[in-house]
């Protein structure tokens, strides 16, 4: 089976009754939504202390692809990647997004690093963060129209201004 890019191992595994992947020698929790904040919970507990990446993919292209354990696959995906510094051990988790709900709620109280990560998805993809504190661009201006990572972004020539060059 294929998720879209990687071959992936199915397994008979399930972690926080979530199903369990293996991709390129990494283990995978498919994690939804409503899942997403009590799981990286029971993950903290479990020793998964640092919350290494946060990051979203934007799949409109390939709106077919398998993501494994028949998972229903949705155009956006926010990827998170988690570390034990005791058990050696690294996580990654994978939580589909729906182009017309594109929200996730914010990992910030478990995981305050979080912040400025969750910040560069909002700006580049526009997935919400919902709860989060600081809910403003951090990467594009405020009055930017759009987010640029997306594959339906319009992408064109931006005109580079200088401090003091006249408009």
């Amino acid at each position: 089976m294929s998720d879209g890019m990687t071959e992936v191992q199915k397994t008979a595994e399930e972690l926080h009754g979530c199903p369990v992947i293996v991709s390129l020698g990494q283990r995978v929790l498919l994690v939804s939504r409503d899942q997403y904040v009590s799981v990286m919970k029971a993950l903290l507990d479990d020793s998964f202390d640092l919350c290494v990446d946060l990051t979203a993919v934007d799949y409109l292209l390939m709106p077919n692809r398998v993501v494994g354990a028949d998972i229903k696959p949705e155009r956006f995906e926010v990827v998170v990647s988690v570390m034990s510094m005791q058990k050696h051990e690294r996580l990654r988790l994978r939580v589909q997004v729906p182009a017309d709900d594109a929200t996730i709620d914010t990992l910030f109280d478990v995981h305050p690093g979080t912040e400025a990560l969750e910040r560069e998805v909002f700006d580049m993809f526009g997935i919400v963060f919902n709860g989060h504190p600081d809910p403003t661009r951090i990467l594009m201006p405020e009055d930017w129209d759009g987010h640029p990572l997306r594959k339906d972004y319009d992408f064109g020539r931006i005109p580079v201004q200088f401090k003091g060059s006249p408009a």
